[in-house]
């Protein structure tokens, strides 16, 4: 039986947790503070004991604001010399910074844009140990998560940045792309949709499945974000994800953000 050790319970890693609770595996998730099952990521004594019988282990915790990466500077060392069978991070497409639109595959190089902290982390991950699989994820959405939420909240904008695209994911198509590759080679995988789209497309499209009046369409200018959510519209890429497809047999459940919009809706 599979015992997975997961870093950080974040809203992907506490889907991942169900899907694997469900079928037989047991689970061991750290969290800041000790809470809803999951032990306190600082109680090292907890955590070295739960590294020790894991077969499998994951980290979804980002670097910090300071560019830190908490989990292997914590205990990168024990995860390097761990016996286990297979080993993950969940990272960002945001490594491959500002391609003006181009495609990017997993060759593409990274650290160029504005995550370079998360560039470097991705990289050291890679570099720990010899069966790691990173998982670069773009935009996600699930139950609770996505544009059919905002618009109703009343949150949502329509931004119109000309050529503009992103790739994203639904989160339940992450959790098969790493079950997916419990039994597929080690290495760096993009887990996309099929289907690059603007953000304002995306937004209208989720108004009109509820009924909703579509937002306005706004420049950047008008729209007043933060200067974190203005440098995400500085970078435009597509995601490709066909290695994942090939080498881990890997196929999306919502190829699309419309599939995936319908089926939260349903």
């Amino acid at each position: 039986m599979a015992r997975m050790l997961i870093f950080g319970m974040g809203y992907t890693a506490n889907r991942l947790a169900e899907r694997l609770r469900a079928d037989g595996c047991t689970v061991t998730g750290t969290r800041r503070e000790a809470q809803d099952g999951a032990i306190a990521f600082a109680d090292e004594a907890s955590v070295l004991a739960a590294l020790s019988e894991a077969t499998h282990i994951l980290s979804s915790v980002p670097p910090t604001r300071e560019g830190n990466e908490p989990v292997l500077e914590r205990y990168g060392d024990a995860i390097r010399s761990a016996s286990l069978q297979w080993s993950g991070y969940l990272s960002s497409t945001g490594v491959y910074g500002d391609v003006d639109g181009a495609w990017v595959d997993e060759s593409a190089p990274i650290g160029s844009g504005r995550r370079k902290a998360r560039s470097a982390a991705d990289q050291n991950w890679q570099e720990l140990r010899g069966d790691i699989r990173v998982f670069r994820l773009p935009g996600i959405y699930g139950p609770s998560r996505s544009p059919l939420t905002r618009v109703r909240d009343g949150k949502a904008k329509r931004i119109n940045v000309p050529g503009q695209l992103f790739s994203r994911i639904h989160v339940d198509d992450i959790i098969s792309a790493v079950i997916a590759s419990f039994d597929g080679p080690a290495g760096v995988y993009n887990v996309t949709d099929d289907l690059p789209a603007q953000q304002h497309e995306v937004v209208a499209h989720a108004a009109r499945l509820i009924g909703m009046a579509v937002p306005p369409l706004l420049s950047l200018e008008q729209a007043d974000l933060s200067k974190t959510a203005m440098g995400f519209y500085d970078e435009n890429r597509q995601v490709t994800n066909g290695k994942a497809k090939r080498l881990l047999n890997w196929q999306p459940q919502y190829p699309d953000y419309k599939t995936g919009l319908q089926s939260l809706l349903d």
